[in-house]
């Protein structure tokens, strides 16, 4: 009760610490002036300084940038430490000191409070005038401003309506097997205590009944003096009052003491763990933390290990290695999968693994060796007009953040993910470099391959269609100088694909779909540039209809701007392919290759395609050329049919289709026996239907008789629900290991969450038991003090219960 009643404390403290933090509220009276978060009400305006957290979900007004721009750090949201733009609506941007609010009165209708981080309905009325409000103008409390000097808001949610705390839930109990099958010992030895006590007061209630009685007087006792605990009138009364007296006597044979003794062993395990200096990341300067006590022994018994693949098992640290342009390859530095195998394709000519370490990384997030695109040399190629406009995408395409850094050769940049860094710095330093950006206009310097020289060239920035996982691609509309009007776009290669013009040459399109094949093998992540000319009058139509989707506040509005979306993003010229490597971090296939020694079975959860997935696992030696390869995968028709098709046929086929393979690859497998290792990689479509209540069995049963299961294309539902099937399935400890927000309902799913402090911020961690910095040193924690702490509680609660008895 005082360690809980201490951990209650602490948590308390930090509650009242975060409710009395300070903030600038305008008082009505032309001047602000600071007051609590606590005290905070909607309405309120508000002034936020420069690495201060926002105190509630604010619209955004205006900031210290004449432009309306601040940037926001939302670690604390969804992990990400990359930061994000946030734009104010022009005709707030103005609001520059506290005397603009004395006569600025809005109202502002908006939805109700939800728990969506990424989307808000609403609008502003000032002046007769109605302007919609996006994301874009939302600032949600705990986020925190960056590289702005401060900004205006006013409160529009506050408290437990704020989107933080409309996502909070609360953690889920975990108790360790150990401890659960020592309760139902403790629950037997009450039984037997109740029993004992039961038995013996029934037997001295009848003896006392009969102590009066002629021949049965007990003359030492007493009885016709007797008082209430030794009544014969009153022997029931007498029978209970035994009762307690034996459960008094005999409590000593229920080790209550042992849970005390039992909870202090593993805070000093906990201390081991924490102060293990072989879990010590020196680059990280971070430690294995346990972040619980009650689950050490269970790291001894884990079966079965639910792992995701980006930061986890790879760096999180994109670099820009080869590409595809107008269907000609570009590039030679070699892959981690390609080493792996001790040499290179020889389309880029043999070398061997000691040749491949050769390569020397000079830029962060780029490795690209080619001596046919560096230093200006492109413009001698036969397709310098593609190769010119693939780098003005790759420059222009994105929604990253020039930063000034006197320290770095380059400009370097602050991106919404490590892809979309490591694209900007390649288009850097193919010569196209983006310097600034405004509300309005994107400038960079580009190479000239007429005068050998750069020049700077300034595109107005009419609109940006963000990416999102459903779009799976963003695009930008863009004007140059000289009155041209174009969209670029990027995204993944099955988007892109059927969004092409009919006009795209056949020769480019196989090469190029060629080449993704290409990289995806090498475990390469992939995306697709190209881009459209548009007319003044295809713009300004498409504008009006867009703007009307965009201010519309009915419940289908996403469907009326991804509508809108699609009706400009089509026709589109082909460019070419990046291909992007996340590295695998140190120790990774030892670390793996051990834990299947030990018998404990990895799962690999991933959202990346199926190709670069399958790759991937072979470097980091979850798949072995060995393993016999089982695939679950829907096809084009199937994966349409499961989209809404609206005939009942239609609708089972993908289900039917599902069925057959998992009984196929059960009969293969009951077949050939346990004289063959099996690996069974299934996609996110197919997975859909394998998780119904009819499947999940089957799909189960195929899983588990599996040396290694990979799941590609997955989401973080799904990567919950898979985790929850195998816990409550098998009945056996799972583990969870992330590092990401979209892993955490799958870190809270297992029996044991793991979490990694790399790249993707701390929300991972937050919600896990254990933290470490990489996934190498998963070894050691499983495999000694896993080993050791379930050794000795089950050593120590053996010996105490022996001594009881």
């Amino acid at each position: 009760m005082a360690k809980e009643a201490v951990e209650d404390w602490r948590r308390k403290q930090q509650d009242i610490e975060v409710n009395n933090r300070k903030v600038e509220v305008y008082d009505g009276t032309q001047s602000f002036h600071e007051t609590e978060w606590k005290k905070l009400r909607v309405g309120d305006i508000v002034k936020v300084k420069k690495d201060e957290f926002f105190p509630a979900d604010l619209l955004f007004l205006s900031s210290s940038n004449g432009d309306g721009i601040c940037y926001v750090e939302t670690m604390n949201l969804d992990g990400e430490t990359n930061l994000k733009r946030k734009q104010a609506l022009e005709v707030t941007m103005s609001l520059s000191d506290e005397h603009c609010f004395h006569s600025f009165k809005v109202f502002i209708q908006c939805e109700d409070p939800n728990e969506k981080l990424y989307s808000f309905l609403g609008t502003l009325y000032y002046n007769e005038q109605q302007y919609p409000l996006s994301p874009q103008q939302i600032l949600l409390r705990d986020s925190k401003l960056r590289n702005t000097s401060y900004i205006y808001g006013t409160v529009i949610f506050t408290g437990h309506d704020t989107k933080v705390m409309q996502n909070a839930m609360e953690p889920p109990s975990k108790r360790s097997s150990v401890e659960r099958r020592m309760d139902k010992i403790i629950y037997l030895l009450f039984v037997i205590l109740f029993v004992i006590a039961t038995f013996g007061s029934i037997v001295f209630g009848m003896k006392t009944k009969h102590e009066i009685s002629p021949g049965n007087y007990a003359w030492y006792l007493r009885p016709d003096q007797a008082n209430i605990f030794f009544d014969p009138n009153r022997a029931s009364f007498a029978a209970f009052c035994h009762f307690l007296t034996s459960l008094m006597l005999y409590v000593c044979l229920v080790p209550i003491s042992l849970y005390i003794s039992i909870e202090i062993v593993k805070v000093l395990q906990s201390t081991f763990i924490n102060q293990d200096q072989n879990m010590y990341c020196a680059e990280s300067d971070k430690p294995a933390r346990a972040r619980t006590s009650n689950l050490n022994e269970e790291l001894g018994q884990v079966h079965t290990i639910l792992s995701d693949k980006t930061g986890t098992l790879t760096c999180n640290s994109m670099e820009f290695l080869k590409c595809s342009i107008a269907g000609v390859a570009y590039g030679s530095s070699p892959t981690e999968v390609e080493m792996s195998y001790g040499e290179i394709a020889e389309t880029t000519g043999k070398y061997d693994h000691k040749d491949a370490t050769e390569f020397k990384r000079l830029v962060k997030g780029f490795n690209f060796a080619d001596d046919r695109l560096m230093n200006g040399r492109w413009a001698k190629e036969c397709s310098r007009d593609a190769i010119e406009m693939f780098f003005r995408v790759l420059a222009v395409c994105h929604t990253a953040i020039p930063v000034a850094d006197k320290n770095s050769s380059g400009m370097p940049y602050e991106a919404e993910s490590p892809d979309e860094g490591a694209l900007v710095t390649a288009a850097r330093e193919f010569g196209f470099e983006f310097y600034h950006r405004t509300q309005t206009t994107m400038s960079v310097h580009e190479y000239d391959p007429v005068s050998g020289g750069k020049v700077d060239r300034t595109y107005k920035l009419l609109n940006i269609l963000e990416f999102s996982s459903a779009r799976k691609r963003m695009s930008v509309i863009v004007r140059m100088e000289e009155g041209r009007l174009f969209l670029f776009c990027k995204g993944a290669d099955s988007v892109i694909f059927e969004r092409l013009s009919k006009d795209t040459g056949k020769a480019c399109l196989t090469k190029t779909k060629c080449h993704i094949n290409e990289y995806s093998e090498a475990g390469l992540r992939t995306l697709v540039l190209a881009y459209r000319e548009l007319t003044e009058e295809q713009y300004v139509l498409w504008n009006h209809e867009y703007s009307a989707a965009k201010n519309s506040v009915h419940t289908d509005h996403d469907e009326a701007v991804e509508k809108a979306s699609d009706y400009i993003e089509k026709d589109l010229v082909l460019l070419g392919a990046t291909a992007v490597e996340d590295r695998l971090q140190n120790g990774v296939p030892e670390c793996i290759h051990k834990l299947a020694q030990a018998g404990i079975k990895v799962w690999i959860l991933t959202g990346d395609k199926l190709e670069t997935a399958v790759n991937i696992g072979y470097s980091c030696n979850l798949l072995r050329k060995e393993m016999e390869e089982i695939f679950i995968t829907l096809d084009n028709s199937g994966a349409s049919a499961s989209g809404g098709c609206s005939g009942e046929g239609n609708r089972m086929a993908p289900y039917e289709e599902i069925h057959r393979k998992l009984q196929d690859a059960r009969a293969i497998i009951s077949r050939k026996g346990t004289s063959t290792s099996f690996a069974l990689i299934i996609d996110g479509n197919a997975l859909t239907h394998a998780l119904t209540s009819s499947l999940k069995n089957s799909f189960l049963d195929l899983a588990v008789n599996c040396a290694s299961v990979l799941c590609c294309r997955i989401s973080p539902k799904q990567k919950a629900l898979v985790t929850r099937l195998v816990k409550i399935r098998t009945g056996k400890t799972t583990l969870a290991i992330g590092d990401g927000a979209n892993d955490v309902g799958m870190l809270q799913e297992a029996d044991i969450g793991v979490g990694i402090s790399g790249a993707e911020g701390m929300q991972a961690v937050m919600a896990s038991d254990f933290a470490i910095a990489q996934f190498c040193f998963l070894e050691r924690l499983l495999l000694v003090h896993g080993h050791w702490c379930y050794r000795r509680i089950a050593a120590m609660v053996k010996h105490c219960l022996f001594c009881f008895f």
